[in-house]
């Protein structure tokens, strides 16, 4: 059976991309879009939960959590790295930690890491 993966990060229209040099709207979607595919295509029953900046991030990743049991949970470096970012970022480790304690959690560097994200863990 196909390991469950949630990905969770911001949705391009809430970052600032003036805090990732080099990246921009259509780079971070490309981003998205090859981790998936790419996770899918090694196996891995694979979700994007893409969220605002905190208005309604927490509902938007419980009815995530909510829909499956995941065995690996992913919060991405624009949620987890920004220091605005902090309390939004343990909003939702409680949150996963909450709603899915059996998921192993992982963390990726950029949009291009991943797939090494999750391979460490599941």
């Amino acid at each position: 059976m196909a390991k469950k993966v949630l990905l969770i990060g911001l949705h391009p229209s809430v970052v600032d991309f003036s805090l990732f040099p080099g990246l921009d709207t259509d780079k971070l979607w490309a981003g998205l879009n090859d981790g998936v595919r790419r996770l899918q295509e090694l196996g891995y029953d694979t979700m994007w939960c893409l969220t605002d900046l905190g208005e309604t991030a927490e509902s938007v990743v419980l009815e995530h959590l909510r829909q499956k049991e995941y065995d690996c949970v992913m919060i991405g470096a624009g949620v987890r790295t920004i220091p605005q970012h902090l309390f939004l970022f343990e909003k939702l480790i409680n949150l996963v930690h909450e709603h899915a304690p059996q998921a192993k959690l992982c963390f990726n560097t950029r949009p291009t890491d991943t797939i090494e994200a999750v391979q460490r863990w599941v």
